[in-house]
């Protein structure tokens, strides 16, 4: 209960008695602790997934059929003194809990072993291919939420009408198809025809340096982006729209139209920050999304990224460089859903209530 101070008696000020300022500073203790053990939690149970990651990554390889050194070398006339040479040359002949302790000791030093196929480090591979993966989502990211988010309010606060009906079903339809399949039908719709380049990253042959560079790889770019980010756009724009709908009945919505707001300053200023919340997470959530489909992508388009990487290896078997994209997809997964976690519990406050 509130008490007036006698010294502000006259001004008719409100002041906090003892007890109120003692329960407010319990309050933020009781807080800060609970966001503590918020943050402990959620980071301990990224660290035991990385773990199963780590685990996983080098046993699920190593049960697969067949040895990898006479895979590499089929085909080929090599003796067995050869083979045997290969098998320790990249530690194959020990035992495999000793490899497995060889490759922890390699994690932690940054060292994910040497390429059965390339014979060069899996680390120095993946710098080289990690940057064409970084442009080719990074593009497909701002044009997905950007566009999602513009189409699926714009649908919201249009309902029933025409640009919301064919929104919706565009974006239902977009969401049905597979990516590779997709990329597949503009492969066939756009070979042969010179209008973007249906492979690679660059023009063979050409030296082209400053803007003229800049232009060849944004050409490139066009048909990987567009089969990237259909998927992704659709579901933002359905969740987008889904979210502002269920905004749309709310009180303060109301309230903000009978103080005289315009339309335009109610869905910006109020239903907008408050719809945007699943959305916001999603953005985070959506990388998974995205590097299952760089992978079919890059195929698709032989474009030179870790996508792309991943499929050579496959064809090799190249045990090494599997287990070194696996863990680091996994690891980009795992620590963008532990930044989810945190960026709700931040802009949510039910989540901290809770």
């Amino acid at each position: 209960m509130e008490r007036e101070n006698p010294s502000n008696a006259a001004v008719g000020v409100m002041v906090p008695t003892a007890e109120q300022l003692g329960a407010d500073e319990a309050a933020d203790v009781r807080h800060s602790g609970s966001t503590w053990r918020y943050l402990l939690v959620k980071a301990g149970g990224s660290a035991v997934s990385l773990l199963m990651v780590v685990v996983l990554g080098f046993f699920a390889f190593r049960v697969l059929p067949g040895d990898p050194v006479a895979l590499l070398t089929r085909g080929r006339a090599i003796t067995v003194d050869q083979i045997n040479q290969l098998h320790e040359k990249f530690g194959l002949d020990r035992p495999i809990l000793v490899q497995f302790w060889d490759y922890l000791v390699g994690l932690f030093t940054g060292d994910l072993g040497t390429s059965l196929v390339y014979q060069r480090p899996v680390t120095e591979l993946m710098g080289n291919f990690i940057g064409p993966t970084v442009l080719l989502m990074s593009v497909s990211m701002v044009l997905t939420v950007s566009l999602g988010i513009w189409v699926g309010q714009k649908a919201a606060w249009r309902r029933g009408k025409w640009f919301d009906k064919s929104a919706t079903w565009l974006s239902l339809f977009f969401w049905s198809m597979p990516t590779f399949w997709f990329g597949l039908l503009l492969l066939l719709a756009f070979s042969g025809t010179g209008i973007f380049p249906s492979s690679g990253m660059v023009t063979v042959g050409t030296n082209y340096t400053g803007f003229a560079y800049v232009l060849d790889v944004a050409r490139h770019l066009v048909l990987p982006v567009i089969a990237l980010s259909i998927a992704s756009y659709a579901q933002y724009v359905l969740i987008m729209r889904s979210s502002l709908l269920e905004e749309l009945g709310q009180d303060y919505l109301v309230t903000a139209r009978a103080k005289g707001l315009p339309e335009d300053q109610v869905r910006r200023r109020h239903a907008l920050p408050n719809a945007l919340l699943p959305t916001v997470t999603m953005i985070f959530l959506q990388l998974a999304g995205l590097i299952a489909g760089a992978v079919t992508v890059e195929t698709v388009f032989s474009w030179p990224g870790l996508g792309y990487l991943t499929y050579r290896a496959i064809q090799g078997p190249d045990f090494p460089v599997l287990q070194g994209t696996f863990v680091v997809f996994s690891s980009i997964v795992i620590i963008m859903n532990f930044f989810a976690d945190i960026l709700y519990r931040v802009i949510d406050p039910r989540v901290r209530a809770a």
